[in-house]
């Protein structure tokens, strides 16, 4: 002991000037001297033992101290340098720590930053990181001192002096927690300031040491962190979404009054779950059955029958998911009614990332409480539908994802009820939209009984009937999931699907591809060859259906676009439904029936008729009905009524009587008991203000001459020659071809036998009209007009030939003249 203290009195005498010279102005002296005492002490050859350097720290230590303050940063620098190294190699270096406690508050843990320079602050720090790591449970003494820098270094404006903070705080409270828990609470403020730093190093460490200051401190301040901490989660440096996870994981493992928070805690590790790096979501899923593992045990006596019957895997499961474990299953029963709310609140929370993380979080949510989800379907369902009509893409296919384990878990005897009661009462397409996804998560015994009923709801007029794209695309969707999962089961439905189908492709074309995929699918699951075989089960029935409002039809009607696309899509198989489609064109096409739906069900016969060996003829039976066509029909939306609508309206049916001329299903025997109206009609419509009506009534005409002009009697046929001659004068050059045209035909009517003498009159009639337009300024209506007086002259030559003569002369040009001369002369 003697030779100890002479080796340390040595020590001291040999650096006593050293220690004076700390006081003196001049900096450089300041400097040597701490370097001289670094070198005489801590360096010193041989090295001094740990007992010698204990008797020389306790004569150097104050006058090092006060050094801290010293003006020069250099100096400052040296005198902690060399403390610490002191507190590093002394036996006892908690001696001291009455004089060093006071001097770091003096230089960390003022109001205002005392020491100026970022890497000293830092180096304190430092230094006070490290007297908490061999200090230990001595340290309890100074908590408040700590408590006091803490508060401060946390908030430092450095980088480096945040993160040293953090990891001495998250020390102190790994060191005294029996003392730390009283004093803890004032950390947290100056934390939750740090945890937005810039820095993600700072962020992630920030997180960590509020784990340790909960875990071994006083968790009063759960309900400030945990919303701060839910803000980490969308953060975007995975590092400190880890944290997060972490953290809050082991609070649930071993937080002491974690039972507290269990409805805080648990959404936000679930979160975790659905983090996009897999390395977060596989922590999360290991500390979540973990979590639920420790409270099985924990509640071993309570969860004995459930522990030892449990439940097997429900055979109807989620595919590709594994089933938490009971504790988790229990944990989520207990808080859902917590969570819950507050989680489709946040699902439709203005702020998209919040929306994203908590649709992502649904699902999980709904995994873990399985059937007991059914007592908070009502709250589910709004907030579901709400998350539906989303803009993010991603909400509404979470939301979809999550509405499916409702399928799974929910009896359909309860969300059946629920869901159709608000498809009914919203109108919108956002619970229909759920419904689909809802059907496709259950099970398809179950759901067997209720088939009828949701599609009896889908085809409400009120739901059905709509112009929503939306709205349409959902009610398809709900089709492919009653056929993905129903399967055979459908066939007792099949025509309400059908009905449904046929619906949503008659207010927008652009579903056609859909809606023939849907058809195909629905008759595979009945095992039907053809689209064709369904439509022939159900076009009948719905026609049916449909006749029951025809008379009450306007041109908006829904039931008018399904009738027009029914017809247009079942091809032969209206041929077979004769008797009950025609009544549905005579009503509506009825002259008293609103222009506007008459043109509509006009073109839609003239399509009908155009390819009616396909459709209406298809079975070999509209001729029976091609008369009533015409005489209820066509003749009397012929009659002129003023205005651009009954005009286009004429011109409707002139065409769609042309089309049934020409498609051959007007037999010559049908035709004859109306002939006589129809030609009074197109002779009268031939003088119709629309140039369309006029052509198309010359065609008319000429068709008609072709069918039965030998059967019209010659005073008839002498009654029409006038009309047909003013069509020559037409303003149309291309209706005055096409009358020419008719002329051949009209010719083609005299009977051999014809009485030249008796009709005399009548015949120079028609040579001298057509004489005139052989004069025509226009070349191939002279020629067309010759073409026709050919024709003509081989009744009776000589009397046309006598006309040529008289008007040859007349004409500016011979020549047509010359040849029809010619021509003549050669029948002669």
């Amino acid at each position: 002991m003697a030779c100890v203290d002479q080796n340390s009195n040595a020590v001291l005498q040999g650096i006593a000037r050293h220690i004076n010279c700390l006081g003196e102005e001049n900096r450089n002296t300041r400097k040597k001297a701490l370097e001289g005492i670094k070198k005489d002490t801590l360096q010193r050859k041989p090295a001094l033992e740990s007992t010698e350097l204990q008797l020389v720290f306790s004569e150097v230590a104050k006058p090092l101290l006060k050094v801290f303050s010293d003006p020069v940063e250099k100096c400052r620098e040296l005198s902690i340098i060399i403390i610490r190294e002191f507190m590093e190699k002394v036996e006892k270096p908690d001696e001291s720590l009455p004089y060093v406690m006071p001097v770091l508050v003096l230089r960390l843990g003022q109001q205002e930053l005392t020491e100026p320079s970022e890497e000293i602050r830092l180096m304190l720090v430092e230094f006070l990181t490290q007297i908490v790591e061999y200090s230990g449970k001595r340290l309890s003494v100074y908590l408040d001192d700590l408590i006091r820098i803490l508060q401060r270094t946390i908030i430092d404006p450095f980088p480096d002096v945040k993160k040293e903070s953090c990891r001495c705080t998250s020390k102190v409270a790994k060191a005294i927690p029996e003392y730390f828990h009283m004093q803890s609470e004032s950390l947290i403020s100056p934390l939750l300031m740090t945890i937005t730093h810039q820095h993600a190093k700072v962020r992630s460490l920030v997180v960590e040491t509020i784990g340790s200051v909960m875990q071994y401190g006083n968790s009063k301040s759960m309900e400030k962190v945990v919303p701060h901490l839910a803000q980490r989660l969308f953060d975007d440096s995975p590092v400190v979404r880890k944290a997060v996870v972490k953290i809050v994981g082991n609070w649930l493992l071993d937080l002491p009054d974690r039972y507290s928070f269990h409805h805080k805690l648990i959404p936000l590790l679930l979160t975790g779950l659905a983090d996009s790096q897999p390395e977060i979501a596989e922590l999360a899923d290991t500390l979540w059955y973990d979590t639920g593992l420790k409270y099985e045990k924990e509640n071993e006596e309570e969860l004995k029958d459930k522990l030892d019957f449990s439940k097997e895997k429900p055979a109807h499961y989620p595919s590709n998911v594994e089933r938490p474990n009971l504790g988790c299953r229990v944990l989520m029963m207990r808080h859902l009614s917590k969570i819950l709310p507050a989680l489709m609140k946040d699902v439709t929370d203005w702020v998209v990332a919040t929306r994203l993380k908590s649709a992502a979080l649904l699902y999980w949510l709904l995994l873990n409480a399985e059937d007991y989800v059914t007592q908070h379907m009502a709250v589910l369902t709004t907030g579901m539908y709400r998350a539906c009509v989303d803009e993010e893409a991603q909400v509404v296919k979470d939301v979809q994802r999550a509405a499916e384990l409702v399928g799974y878990f929910v009896s359909p005897e309860v969300w059946c009820k629920m869901i159709l009661a608000n498809v009914k009462s919203m109108q919108s397409f956002s619970p229909v939209m759920i419904l689909a996804s809802v059907i496709r998560g259950s099970e398809r015994t179950a759901l067997r009984p209720y088939l009828p009923k949701i599609v009896s709801t889908l085809n409400d007029s009120d739901i059905c009937f709509t112009t929503q794209v939306q709205m349409q695309a959902q009610l398809l969707n709900c089709t492919a999931a009653i056929l993905q999962v129903s399967e055979e089961d459908c066939a007792g439905i099949s025509q309400l699907l059908f009905n449904l189908l046929l619906t949503v492709l008659c207010q927008n074309e652009e579903t056609h591809g859909q809606v023939n995929e849907l058809l195909d699918s629905l008759c595979k699951v009945q095992v039907l060859e053809s689209r064709q075989e369904l439509y022939s089960r159900h076009t009948k029935p719905l026609i049916n259906q449909l006749k029951e409002s025809a008379n009450m039809w306007t041109v908006h009607s829904t039931e008018r676009l399904l009738f027009d696309t029914l017809l247009i899509e079942c091809g032969p198989v209206v041929g077979d439904i004769l008797d009950e489609v025609m009544p549905i064109f005579v009503t509506n096409l009825d002259t008293d029936k609103d222009p506007e739906l008459r043109l509509k069900f006009f073109s839609l016969l003239s399509r009908l008729v155009i390819s009616a060996g396909s459709t209406l003829d298809s079975c070999h039976k509209f001729g029976e009905f091609a008369v009533i066509v015409v005489k209820d029909i066509i003749i009397p939306n012929c009659v002129w009524k003023a205005g651009r609508v009954a005009g286009a309206i004429r011109t409707t049916a002139t065409s769609c009587v042309w089309a049934l001329l020409q498609s051959g299903v007007l037999s010559k025997d049908k035709l004859m008991p109306v002939v006589e109206d129809l030609l009074t009609q197109m002779i009268t419509t031939m003088d119709d203000d629309n140039k369309s009506t006029r052509l198309i009534c010359c065609r008319v005409m000429t068709r008609l001459f072709d069918l039965i002009g030998m059967e019209l009697g010659q005073d008839r046929l002498h009654n029409m020659y006038p009309d047909l001659l003013k069509r020559l004068d037409d303003s149309s050059d291309e209706v005055r071809i096409t009358v020419s045209k008719t002329f051949l035909a009209y010719f083609d009517c005299f009977e051999n036998g014809y009485d030249v003498i008796l009709y005399r009159a009548h015949l120079e009639a028609i040579y001298k009209g057509l004489l005139v337009h052989l004069d025509d300024p226009e070349q191939k209506i002279q020629e067309a007009i010759l073409e026709v007086l050919k024709k003509s002259g081989s009744i009776c030559p000589t009397m046309l030939l006598q006309e040529v003569e008289e008007v040859k002369h007349k004409h500016r040009s011979s020549v047509y003249c010359n040849k029809l001369m010619e021509y003549l002369k050669g029948l002669l």
